[in-house]
């Protein structure tokens, strides 16, 4: 498809300075959206802020993903992650991208366009394990990451299910569920004797490991 002529039928979408064959436009008052054609051409790359929107880091962030060429083969992948990226005073030391079946971006809009269109945002490698499956990343990229939000915090995760014999508190069904680190510390605290406690945790980071490298016993 022709993504540049897509690109132009959007309304209010302006260039992005100092970027080639790039553009930005703002859907409401919170959204900048920008989105940069990939080397080749024939796919794109597009980044979303919320609330803030930093220029230096949206170009950043889409020359990053160019030179990594993120997106190019990936479909099959439901989440890509490219260490060793560095702006300014942020603390993101990765790009992340995640293909149109994940972000949806321009479903109901212009669906041809959705599929030639890779997201990518600024993360933090402690936050993935590298086996994500689709249902995770999806779970992750809408629910837990806030990818859109350039002054996040790194958000490691675990996968548990918990039963807090003090509290009558646990989780529900017999799969584990995603949890961030916050709640592991806080169930932990709130058990009387936690040797003696009915803790039935089986935690891991996307089925390897917490994602920080700790693992609590079971």
């Amino acid at each position: 498809m022709n993504i540049e002529r897509a690109v132009a039928e959007i309304e209010n979408v302006e260039d992005f300075s100092d970027l080639s064959m790039a553009w930005r436009w703002a859907p409401t008052s919170r959204f900048v959206f920008s989105l940069a054609l990939a080397l080749e051409g024939d796919r794109a790359c597009q980044m979303n802020t919320l609330d803030a929107f930093d220029e230096g880091l949206v170009r950043a962030v889409i020359e990053f993903s160019r030179r990594h060429r993120l997106g190019r083969g990936q479909d099959a992948s439901p989440l890509s992650v490219a260490p060793g990226f560095a702006y300014a005073s942020y603390g993101f030391d990765a790009v992340a991208a995640v293909p149109p079946a994940v972000h949806g971006y321009h479903i109901g809009r212009n669906e041809a366009l959705n599929e030639v269109v890779t997201a990518v945002f600024p993360a933090y490698q402690c936050e993935f394990s590298g086996n994500e499956l689709i249902e995770e990343t999806v779970y992750r990229f809408k629910r837990m990451l806030r990818p859109t939000v350039i002054s996040r915090p790194p958000v490691p995760y675990l996968r548990m299910r918990y039963e807090n014999s003090k509290t009558g508190g646990g989780s529900v069904g017999p799969y584990r569920g995603f949890a961030t680190h916050d709640v592991l510390i806080r169930e932990l605290g709130l058990l009387e004797v936690p040797l003696e406690a009915s803790w039935n945790s089986k935690t891991s980071a996307a089925k390897s490991g917490a994602s920080n490298g700790m693992v609590p016993g079971s």
